[in-house]
């Protein structure tokens, strides 16, 4: 197949995959979507919708889990409100971006979004308060898009710096998976289980679990993630009923079903959304606090669809994508959508290369997958069903992925070396992803300064530099000036 015959706007007819040919605008639907135009076929676009949510529907555990934690005021997100939530805003998403972007890119909560919302935001705000956080994110990148502003930002940060928030955010989310599981925990002043030794049966299939997946993904198979969820599922089920456990050894519900595995939907997190109330937080906490979701949510994004699209052919050497700018609208309007859902923002998913995989090329491919996450949304029993400790492992597996970064720096070069190993290293050791965001952007500086090329930095670096002075030296400054 040719890379012709994928570009937007090609009118020949190209093979079906079976040796036929297939004529050009044969339907409304393969008009719509330039099915045939970009050398697909509706099976291969079925087949990859389908595929992509087989691999990702393991976000509608996982977001409950990262979201499980006390706001300020110590109230939790009630978790079947959650699963639903996540399967909403993942269903509107995803369906956007088939009908609107065109494109095989599927949408859910973002992990990265969530470990700040959840580590950065709910200490100090209520859980309101912290969508709120998330439809202002959103708004933003969605300003970004429209006046231009997204090539200017995406081209001042150096591509080394984008790269090492990647991997950052994937050793964050790693460190959190360990952390629930009880394989790592408190003291020294992180340790191996509980005092120093691995205890208890959730752990040891924590452990199985993690190891089962990777060794799928080794021999790559479709699924690897989901495959390995329901079999440590199952055999959580087994030792729980034959352990008779109970709820707490799982630091949560115990896995068993009671009553139907069906219900309705929970949409009471739906519109729980507020803004302002943010005064003993502060103005620039919050500026800081949106800046960061920005970022985890905007480049790691940026990111996913250059990859994926680049899979399918859609984009050149450069990454440029022609057509996509309602793509990148679709996706900045994720995180208003996954706000007001109550899921936390919305971002482009990297499984979605998954369906590309099977064939995908169009919005046909999102429009299926959406479907299946709005039918999840009747499934929310079977998913209360896994135990924290099972679904952990995939948020360690999901880190592993994004370590794979890490082979696109050059670490001999030290102006780029060191500020991505301080990035990297101190969003897991800080507990914050701004920390590490901010000490690579100002060692990066310093270094390029220090070398003599100030030109090189680039304005926008040293503005942001700045800012993140300001706000590692946010402590002694509010002293100096006596604000309490």
């Amino acid at each position: 197949m040719s890379d012709q015959s994928l570009k937007p706007g090609t009118t020949t007819a190209d093979d079906a995959g079976d040796g036929s040919r297939v004529p050009a605008g044969r339907s409304w639907l393969d008009r719509y979507f330039h099915i045939t135009d970009r050398g697909s076929t509706f099976g291969r676009e079925i087949r990859g919708g389908v595929t992509t949510f087989m691999a990702m529907c393991y976000i509608l555990l996982l977001n409950p889990l990262l979201l499980s934690g006390p706001d300020v005021a110590g109230n939790r997100l009630d978790h079947a409100g959650l699963i639903t939530a996540t399967a909403l805003a993942a269903a509107v998403s995803t369906l956007l971006m088939g009908f609107v972007g065109k494109v095989p890119l599927a949408l859910a909560a973002g992990l990265s979004v969530s470990g700040v919302l959840a580590t950065q935001v709910a200490p100090y705000m209520t859980w309101p308060q912290a969508m709120g956080m998330c439809v202002m994110y959103g708004l933003v990148i969605i300003l970004l898009v429209v006046t231009g502003l997204r090539e200017t930002i995406m081209n001042a940060i150096p591509l080394a710096l984008k790269h090492g928030i990647t991997i950052g955010i994937g050793a964050f989310i790693a460190l959190i998976g360990l952390y629930n599981a009880g394989f790592v925990g408190k003291g020294n002043p992180v340790t191996l289980g509980t005092g120093g030794q691995l205890s208890g049966w959730p752990v040891l299939l924590f452990c199985v679990t993690l190891l089962l997946i990777f060794m799928l993904q080794a021999r790559n198979v479709p699924g690897a993630i989901l495959i390995g969820i329901v079999t440590g599922t199952v055999l959580a089920v087994i030792v729980n009923a034959v352990g008779d456990l109970g709820p707490k050894a799982w630091g949560g519900s115990a896995p068993e079903l009671s009553g139907s595995a069906v219900s309705m939907p929970d949409f009471g997190l739906f519109g729980h959304v507020e803004f302002g109330g943010w005064g003993s937080v502060g103005a620039l906490t919050v500026g800081m606090i949106v800046f960061t979701l920005v970022l985890a949510g905007f480049f790691d994004a940026m990111a996913t669809i250059i990859g994926v699209g680049t899979e399918a052919k859609l984009a050149d050497e450069q990454g440029r994508m022609p057509g996509l700018s309602k793509a990148l609208f679709v996706d900045g309007a994720g995180g208003a959508i996954g706000g007001v859902a109550g899921a936390s923002g919305q971002t482009v998913f990297v499984e979605s290369a998954t369906g590309v995989g099977e064939g995908a090329r169009t919005g046909l491919s999102s429009v299926v997958t959406g479907l299946l996450f709005a039918a999840g949304l009747f499934f929310t029993p079977l998913a209360q069903i896994v135990p924290g400790p099972i679904a952990a492992a995939a948020l360690v597996v999901i880190g592993a992925m994004m370590m794979q970064n890490a082979r696109h720096v050059d670490w001999a070069d030290r102006s780029v070396a060191v500020p991505v190993f301080l990035t990297v290293v101190l969003m897991p050791f800080t507990y914050s992803i701004t920390a590490g965001v901010g000490a690579g952007v100002v060692s990066y500086v310093a270094i390029k300064a220090a070398q003599g090329k100030f030109r090189q930095v680039g304005a926008f670096m040293w503005v942001l530099a700045a800012v993140f002075l300001i706000y590692f030296a946010l402590s002694p400054i509010e002293s100096w000036l006596g604000v309490k």
